[in-house]
């Protein structure tokens, strides 16, 4: 079978590999319908991922078809399904804690494991999530909105708080979805104009702000009547936007970081105390995430129709894939077709 391989920085390859043998108890053969292309494989293609080594298979955001399966499962041949591609060790403390998000020994597939690239996966079971219904369009975004829907539970969002996201990309718009949801009046925070108006006109947000044209602390003061965001969440991964973060902050607030960047963060200590500021990371989600966002989906409070923008050929992929992620491509989420 096929494989796109990323084998270096700025290298592809497709290669033919041995389609996996279900030779394993407690695992299930799944053919890809479609796979999600996220911020991690763009940056893993340019080679700013943290945590990766190549070559490696991308791709962790899926929609599959059961094709082979044990009779103890408790999934059907030709079933729609999805997964939660964060293997984990269920013995470090993390795990012991229900935190299998955040496992010491945590294998992310298309990250620290081979992805979903590819014609077939082999899957334990325990990782496999029921599609309850829903399409391959749907199924594919359930894994990027669980990353905006923990940071959302990771935050404690309170209704009628207000919450500024930073970075407007899928990650950032999952996070805005979920932020609603909570009952947050949500404000998006990013330089590309373009996916500003998506927000506005997709979402209907009624609070976005260009950094690159705007004077961010004088529209948040004037959205927030001077108060200012008691939650901030960076979906962005830049670093700059992080460490500026600080200064968007009301008294008393919670900075969640959701995004990811390989380098030091430097926020201005006498800032971030004289707030009595709270920092915390979201990595990944848990079970409890990907069954909100099934919900909300089947509940319509989520519409995955409204995130993507863009479908390519799996065969194509290896020619398109830097002009997915250029400013001015109008990408919010490209969906890769196995079909």
């Amino acid at each position: 079978m096929k494989a796109l391989v990323c084998t270096a920085p700025g290298v592809f390859n497709y290669i033919e590999i041995e389609k996996p043998q279900l030779d394993r108890e407690g695992h299930s053969l799944l053919k890809i319908i479609s796979v999600g292309i996220c911020g991690t494989d763009y940056h893993a293609y340019e080679g700013t991922q943290p945590y990766f080594n190549y070559p490696r298979i991308l791709g962790h955001e899926i929609a599959a078809e059961i094709v082979q399966t044990g009779e103890e499962s408790g999934f059907n041949i030709g079933e729609l399904v999805t997964i939660s591609p964060y293997f984990y060790c269920g013995k470090c403390i993390a795990c012991r804690n229900g935190k299998t998000n955040c496992c010491e020994d945590i294998r992310v597939g298309g990250v620290h494991v081979d992805g979903a690239m590819t014609e077939y996966i082999s899957v334990p079971d325990h990782h496999i999530i029921a599609g309850n219904g829903l399409s391959a369009d749907e199924l594919v975004l359930v894994e990027p909105l669980a990353i905006g829907a923990h940071g959302i539970r990771r935050a404690m969002v309170q209704p009628g708080e207000f919450v500024l996201v930073i970075g407007a990309g899928p990650i950032g718009l999952g996070t805005m979805n979920f932020a609603r949801i909570a009952g947050a009046q949500v404000i998006a925070l990013d330089v590309n104009a373009q996916r500003l108006a998506f927000c506005a006109d997709k979402f209907d947000l009624e609070y976005t702000i260009n950094g690159a044209q705007e004077d961010v602390i004088k529209r948040l003061k004037e959205i927030t009547n001077g108060d200012m965001p008691t939650v901030v969440i960076d979906c962005s991964g830049n670093l700059k936007a992080i460490n500026g973060a600080v200064y968007y902050m009301a008294h008393g607030a919670r900075f969640v970081m959701i995004g990811l960047q390989k380098q030091d963060l430097v926020i201005s200590h006498p800032e971030f105390h004289k707030r009595e500021a709270t920092l915390m990371s979201s990595r990944n989600a848990l079970p409890a995430d990907f069954q909100q966002v099934i919900t909300s989906i089947k509940n319509g409070l989520v519409k995955p129709e409204d995130y993507i923008t863009h479908k390519v050929k799996f065969e194509d992929v290896k020619n398109k894939f830097t002009s997915l992620n250029t400013a001015d491509s109008g990408v919010i989420k490209a969906i890769i077709d196995f079909k």
